[in-house]
């Protein structure tokens, strides 16, 4: 189950390109004639082995930025600190290539077919006898009719995350036997692929199993070649070790642990030896440890999407006037600036939440409605009855135009992005509060939608944004913080869905998405490459594009 987060056949029109960073950066890259620029190219560079090119043994550290609440992968609550936990394990059935190329998973899938049957899209699944969950139920067409169940969003005891795809299926049901399986759609559907990366156990279908994942991890529900030893959410480590119920290929590392530790905390960590590996993300990280024997830096597309969420819940920003009036005052080429500064690569604020600009069929959407112009701000701030006090600040019927900023972490990019932030829309006269909490409260802030404005990023696993429009931009989405939509937006998704030419669907989407930025509730950023520092020797992690690799498949190089 890839979803945009806080994941065959794929049509030439979507077929994404893969990308690497060209050039070379001195003194490092804070010159812009000396910053790398991204260019299309299919070259990755994190260290890739084999099964067979993996040592047995040792142990893969990394920080988390939150051991979350909501451990349920499938759960509208979840984040994508809960699936950083949840693919070490549960089952993994189809994973990608790093330019996006879906891959069966062996252990679980022999194969895996569509075809078009009476104009419905029809996936044939044969799936290996020996797969089991780790309490001795088999991985067969019981396991994909829950997994449909829990996520298709008709029963009011399950909360998914998103139920994309899933709708559109008619129908689970067993063809020889119990292990071959076939999933019929509600006409075509392209991108079956990124439906079935995860799967539930059947135990998941009670409500009461579905619900209890709150601070705690079920191992006997999940199956791999990894298993729970030990979680402590008071002390923020997670500990994976060999299962020994694993039929398949047996992990290579003798344990996989996470520990939460802020961003401050993390850089320290990777120079003191402590984690393996660390995302650069911003010029306080990369100069700290660029320079460091024993470590390789590698960089590739990063298939996230940083954005501005304004809450529509608020009771200033529930104006959907406000909410223009702030994003025309916010100038993204200055928050890119800043992300960019003292980085080895360079970047433009990008128009789009659906595909990446290295995505044929990109478009950038967010210019055509909503570009940065503080005259027009400040003008529709004034035609909606907020005056200029002598403060410098507006106001309307006495209440002040004020509204909270909330960043989480430590890092001095994300303090820099709140206070130009801040300067900006003091300019037309927007008082903002800077509020920074720490990175365990993310799923509070967010449940909670305690924010005006906040500042996150979407993730992907797979090539297929399109497929999520629903889960991004439905009215009642639970990925979509503002909570702007429209039952006018929602039924042109639903049109979007039906539709098999696959370059129709993408002009298409892009009309959507016009239609969604001129709610004013998400503002895209940027999509910077992705540069990741490790210790010599991890291989398979990093910088990886679009893959997450099978756990078995990641381990010391010998």
């Amino acid at each position: 189950m890839t979803q945009r987060s806080l994941g065959t056949r794929v049509t030439a029109a979507l077929a994404v390109t893969a990308l690497a960073l060209t050039g070379c950066a001195s003194d490092g890259g804070d010159s812009g004639a000396d910053k790398k620029t991204v260019h299309a190219n299919k070259d990755f560079n994190f260290l890739s082995a084999s099964y067979d090119e993996l040592r047995d043994g040792g142990d893969y550290v990394t920080g988390l930025s939150e051991l979350s609440e909501q451990q349920n992968r499938f759960h509208a609550d979840s984040t994508r600190y809960t699936t950083d936990l949840w693919r070490w394990y549960n089952p993994h059935l189809i994973y990608f290539t790093p330019e996006g190329e879906p891959v069966a998973n062996e252990a679980y899938i022999e194969s895996m077919n569509e075809e078009m049957v009476d104009g419905n899209t029809v996936v044939t699944f044969k799936l290996n006898k020996d797969a089991k969950f780790n309490d001795g139920t088999p991985i067969d067409v019981t396991a994909f009719q829950t997994y449909w169940e829990i996520n298709r969003g008709d029963n009011d005891a399950y909360a998914p995350k998103s139920t994309d795809g899933f709708e559109q299926i008619t129908s689970v049901e067993p063809g020889a036997d119990n292990f071959e399986v076939k999933v019929t759609f509600d006409g075509p559907y392209l991108y079956w692929p990124g439906l079935f990366t995860d799967m539930a156990h059947p135990a998941l279908k009670d409500p009461a199993n579905y619900n209890s994942y709150l601070k705690q991890l079920h191992p006997e529900w999940g199956a791999g070649p990894y298993t729970v030893e030990n979680v402590d959410f008071n002390k923020g480590e997670v500990v994976f070790v060999r299962n020994d119920k694993w039929w398949g290929k047996p992990g290579k590392l003798d344990r996989r642990i996470f520990r939460y530790m802020e961003d401050k905390a993390a850089i320290n960590a990777f120079k003191n030896g402590e984690i393996d590996s660390l995302a650069l993300n911003a010029k306080e990280s990369y100069q700290s440890v660029k320079d460091m024997p024993g470590i390789a830096i590698n960089d590739a597309p990063d298939t996230r999407t940083t954005l501005t969420v304004l809450n529509s819940n608020s009771e200033v920003l529930k104006d959907v006037h406000v909410r223009e009036a702030v994003t025309r005052g916010i100038n993204r080429s200055t928050i890119t600036d800043i992300v960019f500064n003292g980085m080895p690569y360079e970047g433009e604020p990008v128009g789009s939440l659906i595909m990446f600009p290295f995505q044929p069929g990109y478009s950038d959407n967010f210019d055509k409605v909503g570009g940065f112009d503080p005259e027009k701000s400040a003008q529709i701030l004034d035609e909606a009855g907020w005056t200029v006090g002598a403060d410098g600040f507006r106001e309307k019927d006495g209440q002040k135009l004020s509204l909270t900023y909330v960043l989480f972490g430590d890092l001095e990019v994300s303090k820099a992005m709140a206070t130009a932030t801040q300067k900006m829309l003091k300019d037309v006269g927007v008082d903002v509060v800077i509020d920074n909490r720490p990175g365990s409260e993310f799923s509070k802030t967010l449940r909670n939608r305690d924010f005006d404005i906040l500042p996150m990023a979407w993730g992907a696993t797979d090539p297929y944004g399109i497929a999520y429009m629903g889960q991004m931009f439905f009215a009642d989405s639970e990925l979509n913080k503002s909570d702007t939509g429209s039952a006018e937006i929602d039924e042109k998704i639903r049109q979007l869905q039906q539709m098999d030419n696959a370059e129709e669907q993408i002009k298409f989407a892009n009309e959507i998405e016009e239609d969604v930025f001129a709610l004013f509730g998400l503002i895209p950023n940027y999509n910077p490459a992705r540069v990741v520092a490790t210790k010599e020797g991890i291989a398979n992690v990093g910088a990886t594009g679009f893959a997450v690799f099978p756990a078995e498949l990641i381990g010391w190089k010998k």
